[in-house]
């Protein structure tokens, strides 16, 4: 039997009816909405860590290629765990890159929030940081997908735990205004951690650009600050 075809008969034993019958809702796989048409096992996350905990060492980047290809989502976020747990096990920059290459190639996959949030910085964001290559997030932050542009901010995370904070500033101003709700949620989160790190660095920022901010990114900006000072950026008082 296939690595792959195991992981399948893995996943589908965990797989729990009302879970499949819930995840279709939760990540919005209606028509026109953000995960048209995404598929659902029904398998919760820290059992997917168990599957890709067993696997990810045996398992070939073919075949991981196949995983992460699937239409079911459980199926891709496996292979992402996988993939994760590959990049940061290896010492060897030449296998690094091409991790990170497999990860680029996939991107029209890792196609819905959590898949984003979950890998991108981990993998795309870490490599970045380690070797200077900033432009790759930088490419992704100006592209017209919106998955894409996700990937580039949520990316910033790893800089971010680093006390490193203009690309996050710099990803979040130049796609402020963007027309969906899920990137005022990722550009509203990291600049809370960012605010978590250096809450002077925040009101910086703020002050500058909180008049033009989506309300939902605001108020995802300023959740961890004390009560008084949210209520005045709420209410325009700054």
């Amino acid at each position: 039997m296939s690595t792959v075809k195991e992981i399948h008969e893995a996943l589908a034993v965990l797989s729990i009816p009302e879970k499949a019958a819930f995840f279709p809702k939760f990540f919005k796989t209606g028509k026109g909405e953000y995960g048209e048409g995404d598929l659902f096992l029904g398998v919760k996350v820290p059992d997917q860590r168990s599957v890709a905990k067993e696997y990810y060492a045996k398992i070939s980047l073919q075949e991981l290629s196949e995983l992460l290809s699937s239409g079911y989502h459980e199926h891709r976020l496996t292979a992402l765990l996988m993939l994760i747990s590959k990049f940061e096990k290896t010492k060897d920059p030449v296998l690094k890159k091409d991790l990170v290459d497999f990860y680029l190639d996939h991107l029209p996959h890792v196609n819905n929030w959590d898949l984003v949030d979950s890998s991108c910085y981990k993998i795309l964001g870490r490599y970045a940081f380690e070797n200077q290559k900033e432009d790759l997030l930088r490419k992704l932050s100006e592209s017209g997908e919106m998955w894409h542009k996700r990937i580039a901010v949520v990316g910033t995370m790893h800089y971010v735990k680093k006390g490193y904070f203009e690309l996050t500033k710099e990803f979040v101003t130049y796609n402020l205004k963007h027309p969906h709700d899920l990137m005022h949620k990722a550009n509203g989160w990291l600049l809370r951690e960012m605010g978590q790190k250096d809450e002077k660095e925040l009101i910086t920022y703020l002050n500058q650009y909180y008049k033009e901010m989506p309300r939902t990114c605001l108020r995802y900006a300023i959740e961890k600050l004390e009560e008084e000072m949210r209520q005045d950026y709420l209410k325009g008082r700054i």
